[in-house]
C-alpha cells in the first residue's frame, strides 16, 4: 500500500536500531568499503555508523566521506544567500526567534519594493542564487510568495546581473499552492521537519499549524504532486538524539525514492543557535546539543549514505567549522547572510537566530580559492531541465561532473570580472588557468573559449 500522506516514520523501529553496539572493526571496514562504491548505504548500515565513538574509527568515516566528496563533486562548491521576506509567524516553536510569543521582536513583512532592494544588494555582492524564506503567516501566503519570486527574478543591478535561480524555504501548503510555486520556475523547495520524533515534536511545536506533525511530514508528497521535483530535507539538531534524526532523514529519502523515483536534492544541517527573546535556544537549555565531534561524523555519514545529495551548511556555523566540513561532504554554503527581513539594508528588525560566520562574500571566496575550490553560482541544470530524476540519472554514473565543473568555472569567472576584490581576482584567475588542464580536448578548448568570452564581456554561458 502506498505510504503517501501517511506516517512513514516507525519511531520504535528507529530507536531500537540505536540500541545495537558499535560495529566491529571488520563490520566497519565492510560498510566503508561498500560506501566507496558510491551507491549509498541502507538504514541498518547507517545505524551502525552512528554508534561509532572511537576517534580513529570516526576518522575512517571522515576519510571515506572525503573520497566520496572528491569523486562526485570534486572541488566545486555552490554559493547562495537567503532573503528573509518576513518574520511574522503564527507558530510558537520554542527554539525560534520568530515564535509568536516573542514580544521583543520587531516584526516586519517586506513590501515588493523592499524585496527588490534586498535582491539588488545581493547582486552587487556577486550572488546569483537566492533562497526566499519567511515565517508562517497569512501575510506571507502563496500568492504573496508568487509575487515575491517574480520581483526577485525581475531585479537587476547596475551591471545588469540578475538572480538566476530562486529556491524557497516555506511552510507546508496545499498541492494547489505548490503548483503555483512550481509555475514560477523555482529551483528547490526546502522544508525542515525539525524533528522526526512525533512524540517530542508536540513539545517543541505547541501552537499553530506547524503543530501538525503529519501535515509537515507529508508536505514533500504534496510538493511532488504540485510539480516540484527538487526538494530539500533537514532537521534542527539539538532537539532530540541526533542519531534518531539521521535515521529519520534516511527513511524520508527512502520514501521519496520509492514513491517518486528520486530522493532529496539537498539535506541541510542546522544546529540550534541563540535567538533574542527565546530562552530555549540558549546553550544551557538545549535538550540534546550536538558537539563538533558528532557534527563532523553525521555530515560524513550522510555524504556516504546519500552520496549524490547536496549537503548545505549555513552561516550558523563558525568559519573554521564551515571551512573544515567542505572537505567531508558539504557541497553548498550560504555566504554574507542576514536572517532578518530587510537585513541587507536595515539591521533593526528581529532575526531568526544568531550568525557564526560574518565574513563577506569576497572573503569567503578568497578562502575557497586558497583551498583550491571552485566557487560556483551555476544554475545551468535548472534551466536545461536537469532536475529531479533526470539530474540523478546523470549524477549517479558520474556524468554530471561534465556539466557542473565547467559551468561552475564560468560563473566563477563572471564573479572575478564583475565583483571580486583585486587580490581575489588575481589568485582566482590563476586557479582557473590551472583548472583548465583537468580537461581533455576538445572540452578543454571549448572551456577556454568560453572563459575568454566572459573576460571580454559575455555572460551566462553554460553547458
Amino acid at each position: 500500500m502506498s505510504m503517501k500522506h501517511q506516517n512513514f516514520i516507525d519511531r520504535d523501529k528507529l530507536y531500537s536500531l540505536l540500541q545495537n553496539p558499535a560495529p566491529t572493526e571488520q563490520e566497519l571496514n565492510e560498510i566503508l568499503n561498500k560506501a566507496r562504491k558510491l551507491k549509498g548505504l541502507g538504514l541498518e548500515d547507517v545505524a551502525k555508523l552512528l554508534m561509532v565513538e572511537d576517534e580513529a574509527d570516526i576518522q575512517k568515516i571522515l576519510d571515506t566521506a572525503m573520497f566520496a566528496k572528491e569523486q562526485i563533486y570534486g572541488k566545486r562548491l555552490v554559493l547562495f544567500a537567503p532573503i528573509y521576506t518576513g518574520n511574522a509567524c503564527v507558530n510558537n516553536c520554542v527554539y525560534c526567534g520568530f515564535r509568536l510569543d516573542n514580544k521583543t521582536l520587531k516584526r516586519k513583512v517586506l513590501t515588493m519594493d523592499e524585496i527588490e532592494n534586498e535582491t539588488k544588494t545581493l547582486l552587487r555582492m556577486g550572488h546569483k542564487r537566492a533562497l526566499l524564506i519567511c515565517g508562517e503567516s497569512p501575510r506571507n501566503d502563496a500568492d504573496y510568495m508568487v509575487e515575491a519570486i517574480r520581483r526577485t527574478y525581475a531585479a537587476r543591478d547596475e551591471k545588469g546581473s540578475r538572480i538566476r535561480r530562486i529556491n524557497v524555504e516555506l511552510a507546508p501548503m496545499s498541492t494547489e499552492d505548490f503548483h503555483k510555486l512550481w509555475s514560477e520556475h523555482i529551483g528547490t523547495y526546502v522544508c525542515f521537519q525539525e524533528t522526526y520524533d512525533e512524540v517530542e515534536y508536540k513539545k517543541f511545536h505547541p501552537i499553530g499549524p506547524k503543530s501538525d506533525y503529519l501535515y509537515r511530514l507529508t508536505c514533500m508528497d504534496r510538493a511532488q504532486e504540485g510539480g516540484i521535483n527538487d526538494i530539500g530535507l533537514g532537521v534542527l539538531f539539538g532537539l532530540v538524539d541526533y542519531r534518531f534524526e539521521i535515521l529519520g532523514i534516511m527513511e524520508h529519502a527512502r520514501h521519496l525514492e520509492e514513491e517518486y523515483g528520486c530522493g532529496p536534492h539537498t539535506v541541510s544541517f542546522p544546529r540550534i543557535e541563540p535567538a533574542e527573546g527565546t530562552p530555549f535556544s540558549q546553550p544551557e537549555n538545549i535538550p540534546n546539543p550536538v558537539n563538533d565531534k558528532d557534527f563532523r561524523k553525521i555530515i560524513a555519514i550522510i555524504r556516504i549514505a546519500l552520496p549524490y545529495t547536496g549537503i548545505i551548511i549555513s552561516t550558523r556555523e563558525k568559519p573554521e567549522m564551515r571551512d573544515e566540513l567542505i572537505k567531508y561532504g558539504v557541497s553548498q554554503i550560504s555566504a554574507a547572510s542576514e536572517t532578518n527581513p530587510g537585513g541587507y539594508e536595515d539591521k533593526s528588525t528581529g532575526s531568526q537566530f544568531s550568525l557564526g560566520d560574518h565574513r563577506s562574500l569576497d572573503e569567503v571566496i578568497s578562502k575557497m580559492i586558497d583551498g583550491g575550490y571552485i566557487p560556483s553560482f551555476c544554475t545551468g541544470c535548472y534551466r536545461k531541465g536537469r532536475q529531479g530524476a533526470d539530474f540523478m540519472d546523470l549524477a549517479k554514473p558520474g556524468d554530471i561532473k561534465n556539466f557542473c565543473k565547467p559551468n561552475g568555472m564560468f560563473t566563477f569567472m563572471e564573479y572575478l570580472m564583475d565583483y571580486a576584490s583585486p587580490d581575489t581576482k588575481a589568485k582566482g584567475l590563476d586557479l582557473l588557468q590551472l583548472l583548465t588542464h583537468d580537461f581533455a580536448e576538445p572540452r578543454r578548448s571549448k572551456i577556454i573559449e568560453n572563459l575568454d568570452k566572459i573576460a571580454k564581456g559575455e555572460r551566462d554561458l553554460y553547458f
